[in-house]
């Protein structure tokens, strides 16, 4: 029987009342995305027509998951929210910690003694409050939710940005931080801004060397890195309907590459066969029931410029493999065209490591296909010019692929298993001579590509592609190899080419596995104790930050005028930052250390105005801090993109920061902000950026008069005298100002209870 089967059954029983209210109001037929939310409005005497793009809403997801890393920080909020369990079903993966270095083993046994003290804390805090563990090794959060836990028309949330991986079997899943969890967890409405609607039509169908990996590949470089934010992608079409579920989750999970909300696909045959290839038959019938429900009305993909905000187009029959990099995960190139690209501009063309895996591309379908690339090398007398690793997804899938002799295969042409982690897509790599600095490529098929983001190395040079172009760029070692056109020279000295990859959409005997790794709660866990020392470097009991004294804001000082791109990796970095990720003083020492200053174009490099010097980023704001000085972050466009991580909104609330003021902001960091009382402002004209100078002292003159919609004047005060005024705009709701004003929304929470 699949996890909280009755919830499952619960919703469906309730959804076709609530589509057909939902139908009634806005006398229209419905996307898919649109029967979802409106099946899941927190109080159902609210409905209405909501206005895309502009109305606040709020909805009772179905379930939480929550990642190791941030799933620390999470718990710490939820402990102070006063309830004995979590409201919802919930889980924490222990995925995030794990290292990669040496081999699945060794590094899997290293990872549990480096990182026993939080993995104790997230077993027993699970344990007291009622919320599954699935332990270190289990797998990557996402997969093992695709394996378990999602359903077609459900509604979760995820501490973590690609938690939007459930789309895949047809859910609305949606990426936020951890006081956002903290909400559902205690039975409060999780409040949403509506989304504008995307459709994206597939027709044809995948062939050779394609995979559904381009097909998302091709959208972030239609849609950027920004395209879809404040948007749900809708998929649909002949197209989308011959994806595998898999599939589908891999287009879903790089969603968030375009800053979009979400992404899904409308219940099919894939999704069942899936379903019951999980051992969810009981999931499997249960949505059969309903599937008229769990897809879009016919007249909605019939017309679809009649309600989707925007519709694109994509033939599979005609796309091409794809690399997207490097440094950006929207830059897109067809492979035909990377030789001409690499050129251009001086791309390190020596494939130094080619990786496969992570939660993007770990299913079997991915890791099958891969190693009938590997076998060929084999069969035709082929080496591996670069280095290769395999990262799976799961135990699950780890154990099947092992019993079907996929990992023997990968073995003979010397690759590296290693463990069911995120390791280096998430920078968990110790990787032999990064820190030398030099200039390489690698390729992998993960979902990010960020500087530092694999190994820590600024000049690396990382592209994404599918598990199969991976392979074959890694068997030739070359960036322009194009396995479509290209032959490659053996040990034999003969010219051989590569035949397309072949593989198996589920294992033909079934997927299994010994242990999955999963640590049900307490019954009862009341009696539970909960300890933290209190010199643990790792773990840190939370105090509440402290409300607003209703006064406005003056004299804060320029942190910092962060330059271009300014992702979560930017402002608090993953790699070895990951294990003070529970203790939120230490882990504020990385605060922006990866921004650019826009005044000397340096990393973590600042100027003190107290003391003229120049130095870390948080050393500084610690100083100011010490000082009694408040302080404001200017960012440029998508400031905050990537990661769901909060920590990098509450270290500068931690240490001081009182304002962020942009030219935009990436959707889930914006929320973050809120969330911990913070400040979110945006430039009214976005040439004011430029009137703001290193030495600024800045007011907030009219915060009295905080409220929706309204404007917020700042005093840029210069070092020679002058001043400029500035407006600002703001998308703080009623509820949101309530937040700033108790200090944290967790505040108001403790308050209202």
């Amino acid at each position: 029987m699949a996890f909280d089967i009755d919830m499952i059954k619960a919703v469906y029983t309730r959804m076709e009342e609530r589509i057909d209210a939902a139908k009634k109001v806005l006398n229209k037929p419905l996307t898919l995305t649109e029967k979802i939310l409106y099946s899941h409005l927190h109080d159902q005497d609210t409905l209405k027509e909501f206005k895309r793009g502009e109305t606040y809403v709020d909805f009772t997801p179905d379930r939480v998951a929550m990642q190791d890393a941030t799933a620390q920080m999470a718990l710490l909020q939820f402990m102070q929210a006063g309830k004995s369990k979590a409201a919802v079903p919930s889980t924490v993966h222990a995925d995030h910690l794990i290292l990669a270095k040496l081999g699945a083993n060794q590094d899997l046994q290293d990872s549990i003694n480096r990182n026993n003290e939080v993995y104790n804390f997230l077993s027993s805090v699970t344990n007291k409050y009622g919320i599954g563990f699935w332990k270190p090794g289990a797998g990557i959060i996402h997969q093992v939710v695709l394996e378990n836990y999602a359903f077609p028309g459900g509604m979760m949330i995820g501490t973590d940005s690609h938690t939007v991986n459930a789309g895949g079997l047809g859910m609305v899943a949606i990426g936020v931080g951890g006081a956002d969890a903290v909400d559902v967890m205690a039975n409060m409405p999780w409040e949403l801004k509506f989304p504008k609607l995307i459709g994206i039509r597939l027709t044809g169908k995948l062939n050779g060397w394609t995979s559904a990996k381009d097909v998302i590949l091709k959208v972030a470089g239609i849609l950027t890195v920004k395209g879809g934010t404040g948007c749900i992608v809708e998929y649909f079409g002949e197209g989308a309907q011959s994806l595998s579920c898999t599939g589908k989750g891999t287009i879903c999970n790089m969603g968030a590459e375009i800053g979009a909300t979400t992404s899904t696909f409308g219940y099919d045959e894939s999704m069942e066969r899936y379903l019951r290839a999980t051992g969810r038959d009981d999931v499997a019938d249960a949505a059969n029931s309903v599937a008229e429900h769990l897809t879009a009305d016919a007249e909605v993909y019939e017309n679809p410029e009649n309600y989707f905000d925007q519709i694109i187009e994509i033939n599979l029959s005609e796309l091409e493999p794809h690399l997207n990099g490097p440094f950006t995960p929207d830059r897109a190139t067809p492979i035909s065209k990377m030789a001409e690209e690499a050129s251009k501009n001086d791309w390190p063309t020596k494939i130094e490591v080619g990786l496969i895996g992570s939660c993007t591309n770990s299913s079997y379908e991915d890791i099958s296909r891969a190693a009938s690339l590997a076998q060929q090398a084999v069969d035709k007398n082929l080496k591996t010019k670069a280095k290769f690793t395999i990262t799976p997804g799961s135990e699950q899938v780890r154990f099947t692929i092992e019993r079907d002799g996929f990992i023997n295969t990968f073995n003979k042409i010397g690759a590296s298993v290693f463990a069911n982690a995120c390791g280096p897509c998430i920078g968990q790599w110790d990787r032999p001579g990064a820190d030398k600095g030099e200039k390489n490529t690698i390729v992998h098929s993960f979902n990010r590509n960020f500087a530092k983001r694999a190994d820590g190395n600024p000049n690396t040079f990382a592209f994404v592609g599918s598990p199969e172009l991976v392979t074959a760029l890694t068997i030739a070692g070359d960036l322009t190899f194009n396995p479509l056109t290209d032959k490659l020279t053996n040990e034999k000295g003969e010219a051989v080419i590569l035949d397309p990859p072949s593989g198996l959409e589920l294992p033909a005997k079934g997927f299994a596995v010994e242990d999955a790794g999963y640590q049900a709660p307490a019954a009862d866990g009341s009696n539970i104790e909960i300890t933290v020392r209190p010199d643990s470097e790792r773990l840190q009991l939370l105090t509440p930050f402290e409300p607003w004294d209703g006064n406005n804001l003056i004299g804060l000082k320029l942190l910092i005028k962060a330059k271009g791109k300014c992702t979560t990796d930017h402002i608090s970095m993953a790699g070895p930052w990951l294990r003070f990720r529970g203790h939120l003083d230490n882990i504020s020492n990385n605060m922006l250390i990866g921004a650019v200053n826009f005044f000397n174009d340096a990393t973590d490099k600042v100027k003190n105005q107290l003391t003229g010097e120049y130095n870390s980023v948080p050393d500084v704001q610690r100083d100011y801090k010490a000082h009694g000085i408040s302080s404001i972050v200017v960012g440029d466009h998508n400031y905050g993109e990537g990661s769901s991580r909060e920590h990098a909104a509450m270290e500068p609330r931690h240490l001081g920061v009182k304002v962020v003021l942009t030219k935009s902001f990436a959707r889930i960091h914006e929320t973050n902000l809120k969330k911990q009382g913070m400040l979110a402002l945006t430039f009214d004209r976005e040439s004011d950026y430029d009137k703001i100078l290193e030495n600024d002292t800045i007011d907030i003159i009219d915060l009295e008069n905080f409220a929706p919609g309204k404007s917020i004047t700042l005093v840029l005060n210069h070092v020679d005298g002058s001043k400029d005024e500035i407006k600002t705009s703001h998308t703080y709701n009623e509820n949101q100002i309530e937040w700033f004003k108790a200090g944290s929304a967790l505040n108001l929470i403790k308050q209202q209870q």
